[in-house]
């Protein structure tokens, strides 16, 4: 996790297809989040930044998919993250 004043950037190891979605411990230097979205037609990405604003309490315009488009592993930028949206992150760290 990369955490400056006004954004932070999430390394995250995706595991698509799950039962239900939810952050699941370390994966090397990345968080491990499983998602119940299949990994078809951008549907884990998009489950992926709906979870995270809700999990944040931010505005889905406020989480961006950085990197690993077709990948597990992805960096995601969350902008106007609030003290307690923060602490929930480093709370799982």
């Amino acid at each position: 996790m990369q955490v400056s004043a006004d954004e932070v950037v999430l390394r995250l190891h995706i595991q698509p297809g799950a039962k239900t979605s939810g952050f699941a411990g370390r994966h090397g230097d990345a968080m491990k989040l499983r998602l119940a979205a299949p990994p078809v037609d951008g549907k884990a990405n998009k489950a992926l930044l709906a979870y995270l604003a809700d999990f944040c309490g931010l505005p889905k315009s406020k989480v961006e998919l950085v990197s690993g488009h077709t990948s597990r592993a992805k960096r995601v930028r969350l902008s106007g993250l609030s003290v307690s949206g923060l602490g929930r992150l480093k709370d799982l760290d």
